[in-house]
Order: C-alpha cells, then sequence, then structure tokens
C-alpha cells in the first residue's frame, strides 16, 4: 500500500467524520417538523404538496397503516416505470428513436421481462441493470422513470429508519409517524438539495447534461465513432447521494462523461456514504442519548475500515501468477504496481478499492472500476460487505434499520449469556422483536442461497431458454470458483438491493431478470415489513429503569460486540458459499491455477 493511497482513505473518513454530526442534526429536525435554514424557501411547497395530495400534517399512522402506505406507494412506481419502458416510443426527448421506426442497430430491445427488472430494481432502490443505459433508454425514461425513483425510493427507505426510530424512542404510544409527510419531508428537505449542490458541482468537472441526440464523430483511423449524450449529471448525483447507483452510461462511473477528473470521483465517492454516516447522529439526537448513535457509526467505521484495507491490500499486492512470470526466482515478490486490471488508470487503485468497498457497504451499486477483475481476496470483501445486509453505513435508511436489526440479535445474545431479559434504550427486547428480525435475515440468506443453487445447477442458454442441468457457469464468462462467485454475486446484489456485479455474467435472459427481480423484491420487503412491526411493537412498550444489570450500549463493548455480531452471522451464513468462491479461488490462484471461460485450469 502507498502511502498517498491511505492518506486519500485517511481524507475521506476524516471528512465523513467532520459532516456526520451537522448533517445528523439537521436530518432530524427536519423528520420532528422543527423549522431549519431551508424552511423559508421549502415550507411553502411542502404545504402545497400535502394540499394538493389530500395528506393530514398532524395525522400520523399506526404500524398496519404506514406499512399499507409504503407498500401501495412501492406498488404504483413498479407498475409506472414499467409502462413508461414499453410505451418509451410514444413519449418526446428520444433523439436516438429507441424502439421506434428507427432504432439504430446494436440498441437493446426491452423485451417485457427486462422492464420488469429494471421497473422493480429503481422501485426498490437496487438499480441493479441488465442493460446498457446509453443503447436501451431514451432521456425521458432514464429522468421519468429511473431519476424520479431514484429520489422517492431512497426517501422511502430513510422514512422506515425513522419510523423505526420513533419506535424505540416514544412510550406506550401506538402510531410511528406518517409515511407520507416522511417521504415529502425526506425528499425536499434533504435528497434535493443536496442532489442539486452535487449536481452543480460535477457539472462544473465535465459530466454532461443536455438533451442533445448522440454525436457522430471520425477518428483517426477513419471510422466512426457514436459518443452518447444526455442528462447525465441529474443522475449521476441523486444515484450516489441516493445509494441508488445506476450509472446513465453502462460503464458506470467508469465513464468519462459521469465521472470525468478526481474531485469529480472523490464527490461521488463521497455522496454514497454521506446521509448514511449522518442518520447515525440523527439516530442518537431523536432519542435523546447522541452517544447511541455515535456508537453506531464507530461500529460501521471499524467495517468499513477493516474492509477498505483488506481489498486495498490484495489489490495493491497483486497477482502472484503475475509477479512470477515477470520476476524470475523472486516467488515473494508482489506485482509490480498492484492488480492494475479493470481499475480507473486515472484514479488508481486505492480509489478503487476505496470506491468498491464503500458501494458495497451501502446499498449503492455503482462503480469505478470492474470487481470482476479484482483478485479473489479484493472481490470478495465486496461480496461480503453485501451480504452481511449492507449494514456497514448501508443504503440511506436501510443501513440504520438494517443495523438496528443487529442490535436486537446482540442484546439478545448478550442477554442469553447473563440469563435475563435484553433491554435496548430502556425497552426490553422480547421474543416479538427477536423474531421479526430473524424473519429478515432468513429470508433474505434463503433468497441468496436458493436462487445461486437453482442457477449454478440450471443451463440456460444465451438467448435465455432452458436447456436440462448443466455447469454452474452457463451464463458466466468465467469457469471454475470464479464463475460461482459470479452467480452468487449477482443474487446477493440484487437481494442485498445494491446493484452492482462482477460483470462476467450474462444476466439479460428471461431467467435472470425474473428471478434476481424476485430476490430484489425479498430484499426490501422481507426487511422493511418485519422492521415495521418491530417500530410498531416497541412504540407501545413503557420504558423501564436502567439497573446495574442493563448492559451499557454506548461504549467499546458493545461496538466490539456488535461488529462481532454482524460478522459472526454473516460468516456463519455464507462461510460455506464463500468457500466455494473467492476462497477457494485465492489458495488456487497461489497454486498458480486461474479459470477462464473455457472451464479449465490455466497453469503459469
Amino acid at each position: 500500500m502507498t502511502g498517498i493511497g491511505l492518506l486519500q482513505i485517511l481524507v475521506y473518513f476524516l471528512l465523513l467524520i467532520i459532516v456526520t454530526r451537522p448533517l445528523g442534526k439537521f436530518m432530524a429536525r427536519v423528520y420532528e417538523g422543527e423549522r431549519t435554514v431551508l424552511h423559508p424557501l421549502l415550507r411553502p411547497l411542502e404545504k402545497l404538496t400535502y394540499r394538493v395530495c389530500g395528506i393530514r400534517e398532524d395525522n400520523e399512522q399506526r404500524l398496519t397503516q404506514y406499512a399499507a402506505s409504503l407498500l401501495a406507494f412501492s406498488l404504483a412506481s413498479f407498475i409506472f416505470s414499467y409502462l413508461i419502458q414499453l410505451l418509451e416510443p410514444l413519449f418526446p426527448l428520444n433523439p436516438t428513436h429507441f424502439r421506434g421506426p428507427n432504432t439504430p442497430s446494436g440498441a437493446t430491445p426491452m423485451t417485457p421481462d427486462l422492464a420488469f427488472n429494471t421497473a422493480t430494481s429503481f422501485t426498490t432502490n437496487t438499480n441493479w441493470q441488465s442493460y446498457g443505459g446509453e443503447t436501451t433508454m431514451s432521456y425521458f425514461t432514464q429522468m421519468a422513470a429511473l431519476t424520479v425513483q431514484n429520489f422517492v425510493s431512497a426517501a422511502a427507505g430513510m422514512a422506515v429508519a425513522i419510523a423505526l426510530v420513533r419506535g424505540f424512542a416514544r412510550r406506550q404510544m401506538n402510531t410511528i409517524g406518517n409515511f407520507w409527510v416522511d417521504l415529502t419531508r425526506g425528499t425536499l428537505y434533504i435528497l434535493l438539495p443536496l442532489s442539486l449542490l452535487g449536481a452543480l458541482f460535477i457539472c462544473s468537472q465535465g459530466v454532461i447534461q443536455n438533451v442533445k441526440a448522440y454525436t457522430h464523430a471520425t477518428t483517426l483511423e477513419g471510422k466512426t465513432q457514436v459518443i452518447a449524450q444526455g442528462p447525465a449529471a441529474s443522475q449521476v448525483a441523486i444515484k450516489q447521494l441516493g445509494t441508488n447507483g445506476g450509472g446513465f452510461f453502462n460503464m458506470n462511473s467508469a465513464h468519462p462523461l459521469e465521472n470525468p477528473t478526481p474531485l469529480s470521483n472523490f464527490l461521488e465517492t463521497f455522496y454514497i456514504l454521506v446521509i448514511s454516516a449522518g442518520l447515525t447522529y440523527t439516530f442518537g439526537k431523536m432519542v435523546k442519548d447522541t452517544r447511541q448513535g455515535w456508537a453506531l457509526f464507530a461500529t460501521m467505521s471499524l467495517l468499513f475500515l477493516i474492509g477498505v484495507f483488506v481489498c486495498y491490500w490484495a489489490e495493491q499486492r497483486g497477482n502472484p501468477i503475475l509477479t512470477r512470470l515477470g520476476i524470475q526466482n523472486q516467488p515473494t515478490a508482489t506485482q509490480s504496481g498492484g492488480n492494475m486490471e479493470g481499475k480507473e488508470v486515472r484514479y488508481g487503485i486505492a480509489s478503487s478499492a476505496l470506491w468498491a468497498v464503500a458501494t458495497t457497504d451501502a446499498s449503492n451499486g455503482s462503480v469505478n472500476s470492474m470487481h470482476d477483475s479484482y483478485t479473489p481476496i479484493g472481490g470478495l470483501v465486496p461480496l461480503f460487505n453485501i451480504q452481511t445486509a449492507e449494514v456497514i453505513f448501508g443504503g440511506v435508511g436501510a443501513g440504520l434499520y438494517g443495523m438496528l436489526l443487529y442490535v436486537i440479535l446482540a442484546v439478545f445474545i448478550a442477554g442469553l449469556m447473563v440469563g435475563r431479559t435484553p433491554e435496548y434504550l430502556g425497552k426490553k427486547i422480547e421474543s416479538k422483536e427477536v423474531k421479526m428480525s430473524m424473519v429478515a435475515l432468513i429470508a433474505c440468506a434463503a433468497s441468496i442461497l436458493v436462487f445461486t443453487a437453482m442457477s449454478s445447477r440450471m443451463h440456460f442458454a444465451k438467448n435465455g431458454y432452458w436447456n436440462p442441468p448443466g455447469e454452474a457457469t452457463a451464463n458466466t464468462n468465467n469457469g471454475g470458483p470464479h464463475g460461482f462467485s459470479e452467480i452468487m454475486y449477482t443474487y446477493s446484489s440484487g437481494t442485498g438491493n445494491n446493484g452492482s456485479a462482477f460483470a462476467g455474467i450474462s444476466a439479460n435472459t428471461p431467467w435472470y431478470n425474473l428471478t434476481i427481480g424476485l430476490a430484489m423484491w425479498i430484499g426490501r420487503f422481507l426487511i422493511i415489513v418485519p422492521m415495521l412491526a418491530v417500530a410498531g411493537s416497541l412504540a407501545a412498550k413503557k420504558s423501564v429503569a436502567a439497573t446495574s444489570g442493563t448492559l451499557p450500549t454506548h461504549g467499546p463493548l458493545f461496538v466490539g460486540f456488535l461488529a462481532g455480531t454482524v460478522i459472526i452471522v454473516g460468516a456463519l451464513t455464507f462461510f460455506p458459499a464463500l468457500s466455494l468462491g473467492p476462497i477457494v479461488e485465492h489458495f488456487l490462484m497461489h497454486e498458480g491455477k486461474l479459470f477462464s471461460m473455457l472451464l479449465f485450469p490455466l497453469w503459469s
């Protein structure tokens, strides 16, 4: 690891710490309905929204009403996005004529199964893309169907987190807030202003924002090159801030028109975690004990830094096979310059590793390098990050309520160890809360492992039709354990609402489109609904006084215990599958074996 690389990571993390308190305090004021510096400008728009939509700002909802509002809104969002994609030729802002009479050659057809997958993806804040944006979507579809969902799906996740926080903060109440009010405030006061600032900044760095037709340029060799354009900056800002991650271009944030400079790269990386980090302080502020929020922040930071440095070390160390080929009689030497395959040469290994860890700690999924080209251990870190239910800061809202799920498990385990009913923030954690937390964890684990197993035993031709059971690498570009990792990463990403991929799998087939779409629904709503049930249960409970036997939940001991719970639960659940993928690949690599798309080991 290099000094400049370590400095980049240190500056990033210090800035995250600096911003967490003021942003978290601001968000607490927003969700508690208190006046902020933006109220003179945005309060009239907020009130107008309530009036037009028939929302009573002072009318709070019970658990069932809150959950029903969320589910109804998500279903309507899905239908809206699905129809826009299928009816794209009817809408304006389609200068490339996708799915019209003059559709360009090479355009990806929008089939019903791909539209289902995409609508599900953006509704669930996953932003998995089985297509290239510049070869598939018109500008109108990108803006009306996708960018809008980037805002509202993120705001919906934040609303659920705030509802759960109210469950811990309130005493003997049967309401947890109003979903429509929380959705509106999160969008207006948090996502829109920060997205506007981010879009203006990256525009100044060279990210494009226009509605022009694609440019046809003549290269030095006399060939014609098509340069895609479009309203990229507005989507890039919110896809990073809302931990959505869907790229305007197929290359995502490795594309020079989406991420042109080191400054744009740093801001886009920083935007991935900034709201999720701030929400930890929001939690502490709303439960009136900021030490609790800092304890969650410390736990997330510990796991984040471990992941960053392990991934960076693995990529900087490089591939030992290339080392032995290039440096004879020096088996312990490292690859010169590290593993640059799939990396952005403008930014280097440290920036790529930082982005890879941040984007999979959060449910972001954007990439500025290709995870499929990482070393086995370098690729293991992003994969394991997703499989923890992405609670290491996590998605906006999703990371907080996911970490609180692990808090419930941690205090339950601690209660078993000392033989007393577990407590957290003055609330007894009883069987209902533990059962709901386990439902969420088991559902997500089952989705990842069952779909991975099924796809590893079914052979699908490139056209998507079913054939008899065959090799695990039927739709992968690599064989052996790496091909298995590609499949497992796919369903981990879908279930974890992440959206990134190892990028070595051909996923635009009916089977993958439908099963990944189903995994996204499972990963979103079989966590949200149990967590809302926990929120309603906790809000109705009375407070209990702390005693000498109460576990302190704000100190280093609890931070270590909570981090251990996250790691151990993830390790126990996924270690057997990981052993078949990146772990065995790591050992085989050190024995001189690689795996090609021909399914045969290659010897150095």
